[in-house]
């Protein structure tokens, strides 16, 4: 019984043991060149130093500092027009091809346009990952508010709630499960624009800078350091936007 257990808490590992067995095979074979692809000892080695005794935690705060701020400007502004674009389909169809267009877009297609706007400096970077992630978020909040079950809205007016009321609790928690996967979406979509944009927009830390750096000067083991710590960032973010939708959300689906 205890080894059932064990191994139910052991499985999610068995992708990461995998990953790393291939990449020490490959390492070992010199199917690739060892100076483009170093074993995962000298990376994970490159990756504690640069954390206890390097930049790497410097760089890490920097990147998480510039997400979050994204993250967060996304949120304030995309809820409050998802829930007015989600609760009125007559304005929902008549902006839904402009915002459907810019979701559609590159955001590094963006980036110049934002560089005009705002330029080079850490502003550029937050609002290019605003707005991608608030599209996202937006896009998420007004089909959760859409989705929402006509017969739950008209019993509690028959039952006498006033209208906002009726939004509070019943059509904004109905539309929870699907706002918090477009607040994962969101933060996921953040992430990655952030570090693209460290890497070409004149940054001088954060984890992209670093990556780009790395591989200017072919330290490969530093560079796949900071493409892991990009990853764990990435992933703990989702893990914290799961385990949050478990515990407040728990009602999803019923």
């Amino acid at each position: 019984m205890k080894s059932a257990v064990w191994m139910a808490r052991l499985r999610p590992l068995t992708g990461a043991a995998l990953v790393l067995l291939a990449w020490a095979i490959l390492h070992g074979s010199r199917a690739v060149d060892p100076v483009l692809l170093p074993s995962p000892g000298e990376a994970f080695d490159a990756f504690w130093k640069g954390l206890s005794h390097g930049t790497l935690w410097a760089d890490f705060w920097k990147t998480i500092v510039r997400t979050i701020s994204a993250f967060v400007i996304a949120l304030v502004i995309a809820v409050p027009l998802g829930i007015v674009l989600g609760a009125s389909r007559k304005i929902y169809d008549s902006i839904e091809f402009a915002i459907d267009f810019f979701r559609s877009t590159p955001a590094s297609a963006l980036f110049p346009l934002f560089l005009v706007i705002f330029g080079v400096g850490e502003k550029t970077k937050i609002a290019v990952a605003a707005f991608g992630a608030g599209l996202v978020i937006l896009f998420n909040v007004a089909y959760g508010v859409m989705g929402v079950r006509r017969q739950r809205q008209l019993a509690a007016r028959v039952m006498g709630a006033p209208r906002w009321r009726v939004l509070t609790d019943v059509t904004l928690l109905e539309a929870m499960p699907q706002v918090f996967v477009g607040m994962r979406s969101g933060v996921s979509l953040a992430l990655v624009i952030v570090i693209v944009a460290e890497m070409f927009i004149g940054s001088t830390d954060g984890l992209g800078q670093r990556v780009i750096n790395a591989q200017m000067i072919f330290d490969m083991p530093e560079m796949y350091a900071a493409i892991f710590a990009a990853g764990l960032l990435g992933y703990v973010m989702n893990l914290v936007f799961i385990v949050a939708e478990r515990r407040f959300v728990h009602w999803g689906g019923k």
